[in-house]
């Protein structure tokens, strides 16, 4: 294959008409603005020394706020189908719960232009930006902020109508408990397994009593979840490692998948101290076990695991090459060994791959930026959902993350994750190779006859 194209097989389930592809972004990690919303946890977080690695914050980011136009007419000319984006809860709502009606047009203007460019809108409605006004009540800690999440839907999906394709209620849950309430490495900051836990359930509990309204306010849109995964490996074929990688997968992975789809947690649980316990009520595995449209992975790398002396797992640090500019190893294979795991493991509903992509240390080189490792990672990564797909897997759908830089969470401005590039102080955007490698990818498959379905989602 030339390095500088994408390329399946031409009898790709992927290549079929039905199949969505599209580009990612998250509001936090790329709207600025702030002084236009509430303070979120993350605003906190970025203010707290040495929490954000360059000491940075997204109170400007790619100031998409005020370059939206722009950059939806940059989304157009890539030629994708759709554009997977979040609500700032922060934006749109105040504090007492009424309505920020200048923060809620901004959305409704996105989203009519997205129509008119005949681009699907897929919606998250939380990207782990809590409006921090409930993180000062205890956020996901307090159950009452699962209450919260559903009235915030509720407001949300009444007034976008029917301008949304997709809906997803939550973005990887894993990162915003375990990350946010366990290993304390994201906001807020808490590092306690029992919160880790808690919060996962309230989580998971919001989710639920979001489908249920989604369903009521937005029954033609495809509603579900993206669940973020790192399927786990043994370090060895010994029975102890065989079995503390099996630990892992169950902790990290189906904590959040099998309670959707099974109203139940795994097995790990029993192995975990009680006070370690989530705290469920009567009647929560049935409101979190919700009826999915479609269940959204997001896939970046695998993870090792051996026997611990004093742990349930050990797990091992990226060692194999080649590894991202994140240090995390590129590992195709293992997308493809979760989309065939959980595919004979569950009942899955439809699939789509909602991000999936690599930090690489982007350079501007004479106006232009040229990124073969990204779009290597791509190319491998594309082939590994065919490989999925055509051994019966439902995938309808594939996502490139991110659109452009952004704002990398803990990690600042120093990742570069996008197919765009993004010179901060000029807010300038400049399109990478992959993302030209992408839009000519599409352009192809558009001109094979294969064109876009317009219509509607269900």
């Amino acid at each position: 294959m030339n390095n500088k194209a994408i390329s399946l097989p031409l009898t790709s389930p992927l290549l079929s008409k039905e199949f969505i592809f599209g580009v990612a972004t998250a509001s936090f990690q790329i709207e600025g603005a702030a002084e236009s919303r509430l303070d979120t946890i993350w605003d906190t977080f970025c203010a707290t020394p040495g929490k954000i690695r360059d000491g940075s914050d997204g109170k400007r980011a790619c100031d998409h706020v005020h370059h939206w136009e722009e950059d939806l007419r940059l989304i157009r000319s890539l030629g994708v189908d759709a554009y997977r984006f979040s609500v700032s809860w922060a934006r749109v709502m105040h504090a007492d719960g009424s309505v920020n009606q200048q923060g809620l047009d901004f959305y409704i203007a996105l989203l009519d232009r997205l129509n008119e460019y005949g681009i699907k809108a897929f919606v998250t409605l939380y990207h782990w930006d809590l409006p921090q006004h409930l993180e000062d009540k205890g956020g996901w800690l307090n159950r009452e902020t699962a209450f919260k999440f559903r009235d915030y839907a509720q407001l949300v999906s009444r007034a976008f109508g029917d301008r949304v394709y997709s809906y997803a209620t939550l973005n990887e849950p894993f990162c915003s408990a375990y990350l946010g309430y366990e290993a304390g490495i994201h906001a807020p900051g808490h590092k306690s397994r029992a919160y880790g836990k808690q919060a996962a359930h309230h989580l998971l509990l919001a989710h639920g009593l979001a489908m249920q309204v989604l369903d009521d306010n937005a029954p033609e849109a495809l509603n579900g979840i993206v669940l973020n995964f790192s399927p786990c490996y043994p370090e060895s074929d010994s029975a102890e490692d065989i079995e503390a990688a099996k630990m892992a997968d169950e902790y990290f992975n189906h904590w959040y998948l099998q309670p959707l789809l099974e109203q139940r947690y795994p097995d790990v649980l029993d192995k975990l101290p009680e006070d370690e316990h989530p705290p469920v009520q009567a009647g929560d595995l049935a409101i979190i076990g919700h009826k999915l449209d479609y269940i959204g992975i997001n896939y970046y790398t695998r993870e090792r695991y051996q026997a611990s002396s004093t742990e349930l797992f050990e797990k091992l640090e990226h060692e194999q090459q080649p590894l991202t500019d994140m240090g995390w190893e590129v590992f195709p294979q293992g997308l493809t060994d979760l989309l065939l795991d959980y595919h004979q493991r569950y009942q899955l509903p439809a699939v789509y791959i909602t991000e999936n992509g690599a930090a690489m240390v982007d350079k501007l080189v004479d106006g232009k930026v040229d990124d073969p490792e990204r779009l290597a990672y791509l190319q491998s990564h594309l082939r590994a959902v065919h490989d999925a797909a055509i051994k019966g897997v439902d995938v309808r759908g594939y996502f490139a993350w991110s659109l452009m830089d952004n704002f990398e969470w803990a990690e600042g401005y120093l990742k570069r994750f996008g197919i765009v590039y993004v010179d901060y102080h000029s807010q300038q955007r400049i399109i990478k190779s992959s993302g030209y490698a992408y839009r000519d990818f599409l352009l192809q498959k558009a001109q094979s006859g294969n064109v876009k379905q317009q219509g509607g989602a269900k």
